[in-house]
């Protein structure tokens, strides 16, 4: 099959069973057709649409034995290849405005790098390194959208999920036999698990290699339609609103779930790792799935910076804040963070080099530096948003009233200065959707902990960046002879 269309990914999701809850009902019928998710699902399916424009094929797919197959599935062996990588995920995010984290091409990446590492997964069992390469072919075939998720549920942080006063509540091994791997509990948070083909459920995290976190140690992947598979959805932030009203949550509402195992059979041939911690721990960065992902994770970052950049320009110039120097700084502010992002994916594709397993990997720092910054710049970017926009972002009547007996007096006090009323309340719903609304909030939410607690990653990546250089040069300048000191 190769890459395939929007048709083919909605008729794909509408013919599979599934079990989705949201709003204390179960979804019945198609899941195209549902208010929480048909727009959702239309804008990933112009996403793979996008693979067949005949103005973007090229850029979107690669041919390999007279198949076309979507770019993102790429196995970068030359820097060439690398830069084909980063301009077809950078297309994905342009269009989306980088408001969609969990695009297709993230979870991509990682299955990518993985299947080009059997003989990680092969220590664990040899029939798991044939498993990963036959499911990346199985994905790549068919271009299937991948969730997942890692994280356990937050009952006691302070105690390892094998250590739990109720240790059936994280997701775990309960059963082995012929047929497969059976697993019960639950895990925290799959997005967009519910608008996807398959779910691939990655090792949680700092598992501490004691024979009681056995059972919570594995890696597979399976179908959403699989018995027993349960997502657990919160609120839809897609009010069901216009285009007009909601421009971002109205497109890309992407939704988050909590998933449940509800004694869930694994087949044999899905499963990548099991009952062993440390192949779990050190699965992302061994096979440098991380650093793949993380190079798609900036391409995301800077099209949202570039699109906060946008709006506020855009903001300036409606309402003619341009000649303030503390306006100037703000949109400055931004700018800088579209360039620093920038120059992190340039070094990390100049220093990039072919690693133990045959692909082309981007340098590590660069990225690892990235992904540390951003969790706090975005927060900062629409907070400008706010600042800029100010009472403006309250004054927003919806599209109704546009086509109401108050009409007038809109048109009358709601114009900018190169604007009309209908322009300037289209540019403003759009920054306050960006900035305040639920869709908004969530998007600084989901950016803060995008990798995870922020201060545990700061403390790992202290301990881990190599700083003894530095300070070998301080204590040579300390110690240093000057031979022309009298």
């Amino acid at each position: 099959m190769g890459a395939r269309t929007g048709k083919d990914y909605i008729e794909r999701l509408d013919s599979q069973p599934h079990d989705i809850w949201i709003g204390g009902k179960k979804v019945e019928g198609k899941l195209s057709e549902h208010p929480a998710f048909k727009n959702v699902i239309r804008s990933m399916a112009q996403l793979y649409d996008m693979q067949h424009d005949p103005q973007l094929q090229d850029e979107m797919t690669y041919e390999e034995n007279g198949v076309r197959y979507g770019t993102t599935f790429l196995v970068p062996r030359t820097k060439e290849d690398l830069v084909k990588r980063r301009k077809a995920m950078k297309r994905w995010a342009d269009w989306t405005g980088g408001m969609m984290g969990r695009s297709p091409d993230y979870l991509n990446s990682a299955l990518m790098a993985m299947s080009q590492a059997p003989a990680y997964f092969a220590q664990n069992n040899p029939a798991f390194g044939s498993n990963i390469q036959a499911y990346y072919e199985y994905v790549r075939e068919n271009d299937l959208s991948l969730t997942h998720t890692l994280i356990n549920p937050q009952v006691n942080r302070s105690r390892a999920a094998s250590q739990a006063e109720n240790q059936n509540v994280a997701a775990h091994v309960v059963d082995k036999n012929s047929q497969g791997v059976v697993i019960r509990g639950a895990r925290l948070l799959a997005t967009q698990g519910p608008i996807t083909d398959e779910i691939m459920v990655f090792p949680s995290t700092l598992l501490k290699g004691t024979e009681e976190d056995n059972p919570y140690s594995f890696a597979f992947a399976i179908p959403n339609s699989t018995p027993g598979l349960r997502y657990i959805c919160r609120e839809t932030f897609d009010y069901g609103k216009s285009h007009y009203d909601h421009p971002l949550g109205s497109r890309f509402e992407e939704m988050d779930a909590v998933v449940v195992f509800d004694d869930v059979l694994v087949p044999w041939d899905r499963v990548f790792l099991l009952e062993d911690a440390k192949l779990c721990n050190e699965l992302h960065m061994k096979t440098h799935a991380t650093i793949h992902m993380t190079y798609q994770v900036l391409q995301k970052n800077i099209a949202k910076a570039e699109f906060i950049l946008g709006i506020a320009e855009s903001i300036v110039d409606a309402i003619g804040i341009g000649q303030f120097q503390h306006v100037q700084e703000k949109v400055a502010e931004i700018a800088l963070a579209v360039e620093t992002m920038k120059a992190f994916v340039r070094a990390s594709e100049a220093d990039a080099a072919v690693d133990e397993w045959g692909v082309m990997t981007p340098a590590w720092a660069p990225l690892n530096a990235a992904r540390h910054i951003f969790p706090k710049t975005y927060p900062r970017l629409v907070e400008i948003i706010q600042l800029l926009g100010a009472s403006g972002l309250m004054a927003i009547p919806e599209e109704a009233d546009l086509h109401s007996d108050i009409r007038p007096d809109i048109d009358k006090y709601l114009v900018a200065r190169n604007l009309e009323a209908e322009e300037r309340l289209r540019l403003f719903r759009l920054a306050w959707d960006a900035s305040l609304s639920a869709f908004g909030s969530r998007q600084v939410l989901y950016e803060r902990y995008f990798f995870g607690d922020p201060v545990r990653m700061a403390s790992v990546y202290y301990s881990t960046y190599d700083k003894s250089p530095m300070v070998e040069r301080v204590k040579a300048l300390l110690h240093r002879d000057d031979p022309y000191d009298c």
